[in-house]
């Protein structure tokens, strides 16, 4: 037979067969995609939710975290070291001041114990103030005289006083220990004990000497 005249096939192997898909399929696919989107948007929401209350928590924090208290001495004297006179006459004045820095938080203080010190060792002791509360942003005035059997001063330690005198300066120790409480709105806190050291001298007049007049002193919880 004449195949002259035939038509020739080619076989096209290298052309993919278009599949067909049912609209089914489309929808199915469209439904995948927008409920991943959803879901990225969710998460995001959250995310950002999220952040934005951490950021709101450490502000809160940050302003509602309490401060312990801040001591400051202003004035401290022993006037009789001057005077000539003996220990048993002796009056020992002091006046600090306790600063409450808090924004929105206030201070119980319990109970408050103020102690003298010469060479570490105790000469007055006495309790300062009945209980009371320290308003946020408030300073209280701590002021006292020790006198008459309040002062512990031995014949040794008045000698040595006026040794330290006739050298131009006697050092003193000031020391606060107080029993507080923190109130944040209506919350309470537990009880701290708070102590402050106050060194402090005095010249040959028995007043305190410049270089000691508002400085803060050292405070520590335990």
């Amino acid at each position: 037979m004449d195949n002259a005249h035939e038509l020739p096939v080619y076989a096209d192997q290298d052309r993919p067969v278009r599949s067909h898909h049912s609209a089914r399929y489309y929808a199915h696919h469209i439904k995948e995609s927008l409920t991943t989107r959803v879901s990225k948007l969710v998460c995001t929401i959250f995310l950002t939710l999220l952040a934005i209350v951490g950021i709101i928590g450490f502000i809160l924090w940050l302003g509602l975290r309490p401060h312990r208290p801040r001591i400051f001495l202003h004035d401290f004297s022993i006037p009789a070291i001057s005077q000539g006179i003996g220990p048993e006459s002796a009056q020992i004045n002091f006046n600090v001041t306790a600063r409450n820095s808090n924004q929105a938080i206030g201070i119980f203080y319990d109970a408050m114990q103020v102690t003298a010190t010469y060479q570490e060792q105790s000469i007055g002791n006495s309790q300062l103030l009945t209980p009371f509360y320290q308003l946020p942003k408030n300073t209280t005035i701590l002021a006292g005289t020790f006198s008459g059997p309040m002062i512990t001063v031995t014949g040794t330690q008045w000698q040595q006083m006026l040794d330290d005198r006739s050298r131009g300066t006697v050092v003193f120790r000031i020391e606060l220990t107080a029993k507080i409480r923190f109130r944040i709105w209506s919350w309470n806190s537990k009880h701290h004990r708070m102590h402050a050291n106050c060194p402090v001298g005095v010249g040959q007049d028995g007043m305190v000497l410049t270089g000691y007049i508002d400085k803060r002193c050292p405070e520590y919880f335990n």
